[in-house]
């Protein structure tokens, strides 16, 4: 009798550590945001922010993990979020390249669209500028000129969407490029050494001469406050309204419950007074559009995507 009370005992033991593991609840242990760049950049800096945030509100360990990536795209961050188990302790920090090409280039890890967004909060401050005494002063005048003077074009890489968007401007304005080529750094002295006659690049790395520099137009979905009189690319051509924007996304296998919580930090950090103090700074816009609208802003990408696609060809 003693011996089945005692195994009786040890297996009610037994059976309840197991239940108490299944039904452990969310987060029990470090969570790592895989961010697919360098440190310093305005993604890894929000990131970290909503890092240090989740790490305050359930008291568990949670950094940033960074991955650059290399010129095929940010995807090695993205096998390790695509190959980690579907529990929401691997979040990605991705750019659109990510859910919207990212399972149509070859890469078996990616075949599939395994992810799906927590949320979006940022949209880099992408701009085309040029010097301020450039003979054209909107990209009107510009393609004008450039049908018979050679302009050189500085971006960071041919696979970025503000690259694509303006090479594909081009072509509906009719005229080409004299030449381009991609830059590490796209700032004030790409332009005042004459590297490049007009850049694509973010509006924070030309804030120290925004005096001296022209904004032709911002790929933005809205006009940056910052220069509110420079139009966004879909003003000036409805077929190209689109931006690079950043965030969160997990595997779609994640419980509904995980996600909420992460989204719950997130949200309140993005919208803290030091993420918008960021915000105008910079001229990003820093917002959060939860999964619902996220996945919307996906699917009009993609769409918007395969028109570029088709004007680049």
């Amino acid at each position: 009798m003693k011996t089945k009370t005692i195994l009786g005992g040890a297996l009610a033991l037994s059976m309840a550590t197991i239940g108490g593991a299944a039904l452990a609840e969310y987060p029990e242990k470090p969570v790592s945001f895989v961010v697919p760049w360098p440190p310093g950049d305005l993604e890894d800096v929000l990131t970290r922010m909503i890092a240090e945030d989740f790490q305050k509100a359930y008291g568990v360990s949670a950094a940033v993990v960074n991955k650059p990536g290399g010129g095929g795209g940010p995807f090695p961050g993205a096998i390790e979020v695509a190959t980690a188990p579907a529990d929401g302790y691997t979040v990605g920090s991705f750019v659109p390249a990510v859910p919207v090409i990212g399972h149509e280039i070859g890469i078996d890890e990616l075949a599939d669209e395994v992810f799906e967004p927590i949320g979006i909060f940022l949209t880099y401050p992408f701009v085309i500028a040029t010097s301020g005494d450039a003979p054209y002063s909107s990209m009107a005048e510009l393609a004008e000129y450039a049908k018979s003077n050679d302009v050189a074009l500085g971006h960071f890489g041919q696979v970025l969407t503000p690259t694509q968007v303006t090479m594909a401007y081009a072509i509906n304005a009719g005229f080409e490029w004299g030449s381009d080529a991609a830059f590490d750094a796209l700032d004030c002295n790409t332009l005042a050494s004459g590297d490049a006659d007009v850049i694509n690049t973010t509006l924070q790395l030309i804030l120290p001469c925004l005096d001296k520099v022209k904004v032709l137009t911002a790929i933005t979905g809205d006009r940056i406050p910052l220069v509110p009189d420079a139009p966004t690319i879909g003003e000036l051509d409805s077929s190209l309204d689109i931006a690079l924007w950043n965030g969160l996304f997990v595997h779609k296998d994640t419980p509904a419950d995980v996600r909420e919580k992460i989204a719950a930090v997130a949200e309140k950090t993005v919208m803290s007074d030091r993420a918008q103090a960021i915000a105008k700074e910079t001229g990003a816009q820093v917002y959060w559009a939860d999964a619902e609208a996220s996945a919307a802003i996906i699917a009009q990408d993609k769409a918007t995507g395969a028109v570029i696609s088709g004007i680049l060809e």
